[in-house]
């Protein structure tokens, strides 16, 4: 198997570098990510400026770009071959609910689906770093079992919780959640009077019940959610040609 590998953290992270070590022994490895950390970038292309491509000691490339970049420019000139999945992560943090708009990690996965090649995109759900090599197992373990498993291309966002290997749960197939409005921005000033603003906290949970990616990280499972880029309202369309016709 041929695995390229990207995620948002910058290619410097603990949690792309976890994933490089369990992977190697299993696949053939090509690295593209970027030079330091564009969490929130989403699904963003840089397309007025160019992009710088280097690699580091270990022959991985990192670029000035984002992770969308990243596997984009990896899949369309970089590598000399075509890689049978993509892998974006392990993401410091969770990735659930409207996460999953905003993710550089996520969006990194989605690009690679986007030019039909399977891809997973995955994250802790704690930020610390605590027990990755736990989450690295895990994340191993899932690439071995879905690959084969699943209908061709994929894209799938995976939540592991912040435990010793024994004490996480099975993972279960999950749908996302969804999270009241973030809390308004923080605002300050810079030294010369100047308002600035911090974007504020996301929202507490609207719909984290069962069956949510949200509650299974919670209850020290992991979270498989099938993810589509499709965003066409189904149950509009028919309404909305009505009323233009």
């Amino acid at each position: 198997m041929r695995i390229l590998i990207s995620n948002d953290d910058g290619y410097l992270a603990p949690g792309i570098n976890a994933l490089i070590d369990v992977l190697s022994p299993i696949a053939e490895i090509a690295v593209c990510a970027p030079d330091s950390n564009r969490s929130g970038a989403s699904n963003s292309l840089t397309l007025e400026r160019p992009i710088s491509v280097y690699q580091s000691e270990r022959g991985f490339y990192y670029t000035t770009g984002t992770p969308s970049d990243c596997v984009h420019i990896a899949l369309t000139g970089l590598l000399p071959w075509r890689p049978d999945l993509v892998v974006s992560g392990i993401n410091h943090g969770m990735n659930v609910g409207e996460d999953t708009l905003y993710s550089g990690t996520v969006a990194a996965a989605m690009e690679a689906y986007l030019f039909g090649i399977p891809a997973i995109a995955f994250s802790q759900a704690e930020r610390g770093w605590r027990d990755l090599d736990s989450a690295a197992r895990c994340a191993r373990s899932l690439v071995e079992r879905l690959y084969s498993a699943l209908p061709k291309p994929f894209l799938l966002n995976v939540n592991i919780p912040n435990r010793a290997y024994d004490q996480i749960g099975p993972p279960v197939a999950t749908r996302l959640a969804r999270r009241h409005h973030s809390e308004p921005v923080l605002r300050t000033q810079d030294p010369f009077g100047r308002d600035m603003y911090w974007i504020g906290p996301t929202g507490p949970f609207k719909d984290g019940g069962e069956g949510t990616d949200y509650h299974a990280v919670r209850h020290g499972n992991v979270s498989v959610t099938p993810l589509r880029y499709e965003m066409t309202n189904d149950a509009l369309l028919d309404t909305l040609g009505g009323v233009l016709s």
